[in-house]
């Protein structure tokens, strides 16, 4: 059977009568935790939805998402490797989408297909519930791929003090500044770039951080991007460093550790960002119905 078809990991909508039909297309995808997180949400809120996973062969996504919304699906997530994929096919890009240059959620609205970016925001409020502040804190960000644009805005919107994005080479880095560039200046946010050698250097980086956030692949691979020397610039003990991997403690977080310093993984910005793209497709107004930290206890227990 053609790994396009929609009903390889039971999302084709056609055979859930009663129900709508959402899924998340990823690849791979079995270990995905998008489901449990969707059907609790329903739960919660007394909705009757379906929500299967959907893992499309690489180059094949825009024809599978087209066939499960044909076959009359609702909404689809997006996860690892289809996010610029997705924003390609979208007909409409909302604002944090655009600034994101990524979508990791889709739906229909009037005939078209709308692709928006739940990722930052879904680390902002998982931040902010763990209860640290993002107003006028020193952020550092490490990374200058897909996952680190896509929560830049949004932590901009919080005017922090200081934004520093340190990457492997400048360029990236470089390029994400000019980009966001006006948005920092209109909420007063010191943004800047550095490599990651400029982290181990004392007289580049002269102050710790408040906030430290992995959005480097690292931690897959049980990797920091962060030398020994480095790791002294920026951790002190009040600092918190946040890994967007979740599942486990990864070397990034162990060197905070170390340091005395607070640690999360990602689970949290997973189920938050999961929490905005439910009440997209469902209705804003089933936002006092859902409880979000609810289902990130169930997923930790």
């Amino acid at each position: 059977m053609s790994s396009i078809n929609p009903l390889d990991l039971h999302t084709d909508p056609r055979h859930f009568v009663g129900k709508d039909v959402y899924a998340v297309a990823g690849n791979p995808i079995s270990h995905s935790k998008s489901p449990f997180i969707h059907q609790h949400f329903a739960e919660q809120a007394k909705q009757k939805i379906h929500y299967g996973r959907l893992q499309p062969d690489i180059g094949t996504f825009a024809e599978a998402a087209k066939s499960f919304f044909a076959a009359g699906g609702k909404g689809m997530n997006v996860t690892v490797p289809f996010k610029l994929d997705a924003q390609a096919l979208a007909d409409v890009l909302t604002a944090r989408a655009q600034l994101a240059g990524a979508v990791n959620t889709l739906w229909i609205a009037d005939g078209k297909m709308v692709g928006d970016n739940t990722d930052g925001d879904g680390l902002v409020r998982d931040l902010l519930a763990q209860g640290i502040a993002i107003h006028q804190s020193r952020i550092l960000l490490l990374g200058a791929g897909g996952a680190a644009r896509g929560v830049i805005g949004p932590l901009l919107a919080q005017s922090p003090k200081a934004l520093v994005i340190a990457n492997r080479s400048n360029l990236k880095a470089d390029e994400l500044v000019k980009l966001f560039a006006n948005l920092a200046a209109s909420r007063e946010v010191a943004l800047e770039s550095r490599t990651l050698a400029d982290l181990e250097d004392a007289t580049k980086t002269q102050h710790p951080f408040d906030l430290v956030i992995n959005a480097t692949a690292a931690g897959l691979t049980d990797e920091s991007p962060l030398s020994v020397q480095a790791v002294a610039n920026i951790f002190v003990p009040s600092s918190f460093a946040y890994d967007m991997v979740y599942g486990k403690t990864t070397a990034f977080m162990q060197q905070a550790l170390q340091r005395g310093a607070r640690v999360s993984d990602g689970l949290g910005m997973l189920v938050e960002q999961a929490a905005d793209a439910f009440l997209l497709w469902r209705g804003s107004d089933l936002a006092r119905l859902i409880e979000p930290r609810a289902v990130l206890a169930k997923l930790r227990s």
